[in-house]
């Protein structure tokens, strides 16, 4: 089976090598980091420490993972931190969170057995960790032969993905056995986990690790200074379109352009999009909107002080800009992508709108409606949007006392979760106990002794825990 995907794989990435060559001379996707995605790796400075191998997908994954990284490396500061991504956005951020704490930052390797060898020699590590969900077979299979311990922490799985995972039958089943430890965010993640044919005893609920987020010194700093160039002051209410996806920035300025012509507020709009390949595609709609609007990314310009619509065409930075804003749209739910984080802006306590698809974040988005902390649109025709964020935002900017109070609940709901990040460490603390030296072995072995030291740490065999 393990030949097979190979072959599937290698099969694939030939048939897409046009798009890939593409993206690549037009944005240089894949071109960054080629040879880390080939198992060439740089000398990495460990100093001969144990490293804990922490795999982060994108830029969510990489702002979730940063207290948990602080954590591990608090409790365990004889290791050597090495962070992985995947996305060139994900790989970026990473470098600018990561700079001081990781002993290297690199980028995820192809899931070819040779590449996924080349790069476990070079990094020797005493345990992977993997953000979330990501099930690379051949990188799973090459870790459980090599007795490298991994765990899925912060994990979670659609009711989407599970589907596509489950037409996979008997193969998903040996995958993700080769899984160590499964620390997921809620008891449905779980049992979909569980149903693929995780062992229960594998299995913990922690909670969403991304309620632990905190506010940096170097957020505020930037807050200030993205306050002062562009003068949000509070004179001129801010909506944030945040994480957007296509088409939910023409959504969002076709409302905004409504707005701006019955509400006296006269608000103004930043626009975040997701992914930064997209930053020249929305420019050119504000170009031919007709709206006055300035870049991030551009020089700084007095008439930026004066602009309607700003442009976040930045990395890393939506985060720092939340704290100025009067309410938040995430984006992602408009357009069925599954909708993004709704945490960030819960952390300062601001007024949050959602699309009605959010399925990426059922729990997170159901425990924000049961206390009344957040606004999400009714399933409607997508022509309809517009009108109806229009009416949405001009109701939350004329009703002050029930912004404010949607922003002080999704503040309490946010505080009311947190802890995930303690109950993950504690729990990965068996994984870090002296393993034996590595040997050559069949791989459906090599799971048995980190089991044992599961069960002796905790005096019993762990079992799915409550989560919180």
């Amino acid at each position: 089976m393990y030949f097979l995907y190979s072959l599937l794989l290698t099969l694939g990435i030939g048939l897409l090598l046009p798009l890939f060559l593409l993206d690549a001379l037009r944005h240089r996707k894949y071109l960054v980091g080629l040879r880390e995605r080939l198992g060439n790796l740089p000398r990495l400075e460990t100093g001969g420490r144990p490293v804990i191998w922490l795999h982060c997908v994108s830029v969510g994954e990489t702002q979730a993972a940063r207290p948990l990284a602080q954590a591990l490396l608090a409790r365990y500061p004889t290791h050597a931190l090495i962070i992985s991504t995947t996305t060139l956005t994900g790989q970026r951020l990473a470098r600018e969170l990561f700079h001081a704490e990781a002993a290297a930052i690199i980028y995820f390797p192809f899931d070819w057995a040779w590449t996924v060898r080349r790069t476990l020699r070079a990094i020797q590590p005493s345990v992977v960790l993997i953000m979330e969900t990501e099930l690379w077979p051949r990188f799973l299979r090459e870790c459980c032969a090599r007795q490298i311990p991994v765990a899925i922490v912060n994990g979670r799985i659609s009711e989407k993905s599970f589907r596509g995972y489950k037409r996979l039958g008997g193969f998903i089943r040996r995958v993700v056995n080769d899984i160590t430890l499964a620390l997921m965010q809620t008891e449905a993640d779980a049992a979909r986990l569980q149903a693929l044919g995780l062992a229960a005893g594998r299995i913990h609920v922690t909670g969403n690790v991304k309620f632990d987020i905190k506010t940096e010194a170097e957020d505020q700093a930037l807050t200030r200074a993205l306050r002062e160039r562009f003068a949000f002051d509070n004179q001129r209410p801010l909506i944030i379109a945040a994480s957007t996806h296509a088409p939910e920035e023409a959504i969002c300025i076709a409302a905004y352009e409504q707005l701006l012509a019955t509400s006296d507020a006269r608000p103004r709009l930043l626009i975040a999009p997701r992914h930064p390949e997209r930053f020249a595609e929305v420019a050119a709609l504000l170009e031919t909107s007709g709206l006055c609007w300035a870049r991030r990314s551009a020089n700084l310009n007095a008439q930026d002080r004066m602009v309607d619509v700003v442009l976040l065409d930045s990395i890393g930075e939506l985060r720092a800009v939340y704290p100025l804003a009067e309410i938040v749209f995430v984006g992602g739910s408009i357009a069925r992508t599954g909708g993004h984080n709704v945490l960030e802006p819960a952390a300062v306590a601001k007024c949050i709108v959602t699309g009605a698809h959010t399925f990426n974040f059922t729990a997170v988005v159901r425990d924000f409606l049961e206390q009344g902390a957040l606004v999400q649109l009714p399933r409607i025709n997508e022509t309809e949007v517009p009108p109806q964020l229009a009416r949405t935002f001009a109701q939350l900017l004329k009703d002050d006392a029930r912004r404010i109070l949607l922003g002080q609940r999704a503040r309490a709901t946010l505080d009311e979760n947190r802890g995930a990040t303690a109950r993950t460490v504690e729990l990965l603390a068996p994984l870090f106990s002296e393993r034996p030296e590595v040997r050559d072995q069949r791989p459906e072995a090599c799971l048995s002794s980190v089991e044992d030291s599961v069960a002796d740490e905790h005096g019993r065999s762990p079992t799915v825990r409550e989560g919180a």
